[in-house]
């Protein structure tokens, strides 16, 4: 039988978690409670924090310490081992406040995509990106803070418990698109018209997913290939690694790309977007920056010309992770332009740091029988240069297909 997880810190937020417990054990479910409090106090969960602090790599010594803040890095980190040992979690629930929704979220993050997730929190109203990431997490806002039972906390616990229930009684249909190998496709704005006939000429074979590359949609799509659920990837749209480099808002951190050298699976990338990086409205790029080539993307968005010296860093930076990779890899550079607004006539072409860019690449890029780099004199969104992703696509994945039907 599959069980519900109520998670959090007992110690303070005993309560209201008792009655997460209460309310889905009335609809019907198995629940484990689990606490995560690092006090030391006595505990009434099913599960007691020195279980769960078992799990550290250190053992419990590495979360009873008596720093707070070292105590619930680790104790994160001990509840994330903790819930990839447990065979019978049907869903998992948590409430509570930035301190305790950091160590449940933590967890959450490390199960795989369909398991049912719920956060109850003060902190799904603004910056969620610390305890979503990449996954698929609902959240809920507690409106009030979690803190007594009164009558708000009521609707929105009780509503929360209802909302968990119904996902572990009623598992997703199955998946009509199943047959197909599942494809993980990045766009961008500025690159929409590649990524849009690349999809159009695969999707009859694949699963297209497409990501929108704003740093958590890179960690999102490099989940999925993490956990085995894509077949490969056409990496188009790279721009996630300019705003790591540059410090943009929309980087995916520094282990972008790195999946792919924990797992040999087929990549077709190319440098989509890499003229840009990104930030907020006009008013919040960094005085630093008030002097370069600016455009305003829309009334939220501001996006920056990345420079030639910025352009050679990048182009380092994706050639380490090229050459790190596994499986099969086919790099294609479009040496017209990487994006909508990087071509003759409009405000991003830069020839020069383009041409840096693409030279950095392919002189550090080390080529094989499995890997391989093209420059075509195209514009990345013309259609033959969709065409040539595609025709690589097929000339890395046509191999393994046949072996796996060997198999």
């Amino acid at each position: 039988m599959r069980s519900a997880y109520v998670t959090g810190t007992f110690d303070t937020k005993g309560r209201e978690l008792n009655y997460l417990r209460q309310s889905l054990e009335k609809l019907g479910l198995r629940v484990v409670t689990v606490d995560l409090s690092t006090s030391g106090k006595p505990s009434s969960a099913s599960v007691h924090p020195r279980e769960v602090a078992r799990h550290h790599p250190q053992g419990e010594a590495a979360v009873f310490s008596n720093d707070r803040g070292n105590a619930m890095t680790a104790m994160a980190q001990a509840f994330e081992a903790f819930l990839l040992t447990r065979r019978d979690l049907g869903g998992i629930i948590s409430a509570g406040g930035s301190g305790g929704t950091s160590l449940a979220t933590r967890g959450m993050r490390a199960l795989p995509i369909g398991v049912p997730k719920v956060m109850v929190s003060t902190m799904a109203s603004g910056d969620t990106r610390p305890y979503v990431g990449p996954s698929d997490i609902c959240m809920m806002y507690s409106v009030t803070d979690v803190q007594g039972i009164h009558r708000i906390s009521e609707l929105v616990l009780s509503n929360a418990a209802n909302a968990l229930a119904g996902m572990i009684a009623h598992p997703p249909i199955a998946s009509t698109t199943a047959s197909r190998p599942a494809l993980g496709l990045t766009m961008f704005g500025v690159t929409t018209p590649c990524v849009q006939h690349v999809t159009h000429r695969l999707e009859s074979e694949y699963d297209c997913l497409v990501f929108h590359a704003t740093g958590v949609g890179g960690q999102s799509m490099e989940k999925l290939a993490d956990s085995g659920l894509v077949a490969g990837v056409i990496d188009v749209s790279t721009t996630e690694v300019a705003d790591e480099i540059v410090g943009g808002v929309l980087s995916a951190g520094p282990g972008r790309m790195d999946v792919f050298a924990r797992h040999a699976l087929p990549y077709v990338g190319s440098c989509g977007a890499l003229d840009m990086v990104n930030f907020g409205a006009w008013n919040t790029v960094p005085e630093r920056f008030k002097g370069r080539n600016l455009y305003r993307h829309n009334p939220s968005v501001t996006l920056m010309r990345t420079t030639a010296e910025e352009c050679r860093q990048i182009g380092e930076f994706i050639a380490a992770k090229l050459n790190a990779m596994r499986g099969p890899v086919r790099f294609l550079i479009p040496e017209q332009g990487v994006s909508a607004i990087d071509r003759q006539g409009q405000p991003f072409f830069d020839a020069q740091a383009d041409k840096l860019l693409f030279d950095t690449i392919q002189s550090q890029f080390r080529a094989g029988p499995q890997r391989s780099l093209q420059r075509l004199p195209l514009h990345i969104n013309d259609e033959a240069f969709a065409d040539a992703l595609v025709a690589a696509w097929r000339e890395i994945a046509q191999p393994m297909a046949a072996g796996r039907r060997a198999g």
